[in-house]
């Protein structure tokens, strides 16, 4: 077991989550790619607001890829919103 894998377990059990219930490798490459498309501070942000829409219940099935793909597109994104306002 590595220290990212130890780490989790150690979390989950704190809280009281699942560790099946946790995709470890999406939810790196989500933050990866906000940290790069977006800003640093927006990948642990990101994944706070993920967690409190899954927690909620509120969470599209598909929140993760819905996000990743706001990320890649993100200049696209806010042109596209300023241009609406």
């Amino acid at each position: 077991m590595n220290v990212l894998e130890e780490w989790t377990a150690l979390v989950c059990r704190e809280l009281g989550v699942d560790p099946a219930q946790v995709d470890r490798d999406a939810l790196l490459d989500l933050t990866k790619d906000v940290a790069h498309g977006v800003a640093r501070p927006a990948a642990p942000l990101t994944a706070y607001v993920l967690g409190l829409a899954q927690g909620a219940g509120t969470a599209p099935a598909d929140a993760v890829e819905r996000v990743t793909e706001l990320a890649r597109n993100w200049e696209r994104a806010t042109t596209e919103m300023l241009g609406d306002a």
